[in-house]
């Protein structure tokens, strides 16, 4: 029952929210590891740090999506707290991929999976996906990669 090194540092940031009393980056670091615990238990696995950085890539997108909505609403208090809850996830996730090191990424995937069309995208797709988790927006992906076989 080893623990990924990913779950360590969000108990670890946790133990540190609590000491600093800051119950705002205390609530959101604990949905993470309530969602961690929820998969673990529905699944009856032990995430490893691949799981764990897709857990917390999806829930980062649940939240640019939720905030993009309640800015739309015009909810922008909501929309501030979407995004703070981003800011805190985004701080376990790896960096940010630039978009010279996407382009060739995909241009690799591309010659790899011998894509020519967009019937071909899928394989594209599922040669990218493993790198890039958490590190790219897999829509931001998808769009790179349709312009590319277009």
């Amino acid at each position: 029952m080893a623990t990924s090194a990913l779950k360590q540092s969000i108990t670890d940031a946790m133990k540190a929210a609590m000491r600093a009393r800051d119950k705002e980056r205390l609530g959101v670091i604990r949905l993470m590891l309530a969602e961690f615990k929820r998969i673990e238990v529905d699944e009856r696995i032990d995430l490893d740090e691949d799981r764990a950085l897709a857990v917390l890539d999806k829930m980062s997108k649940q939240r640019r999506d939720s905030a993009q909505q309640f800015t739309d609403a015009g909810r922008d208090e909501l929309a501030a707290q979407e995004n703070f809850e981003i800011g805190v996830i985004a701080e376990f996730l790896p960096a940010q991929l630039s978009d010279e090191e996407l382009s060739a990424i995909i241009a690799q995937a591309i010659t790899d999976s011998g894509a020519e069309s967009m019937r071909d995208m899928g394989k594209a797709m599922a040669l990218i996906k493993p790198q890039v988790q958490g590190r790219a927006d897999m829509g931001n992906i998808s769009k790179l990669i349709k312009a590319k076989l277009a």
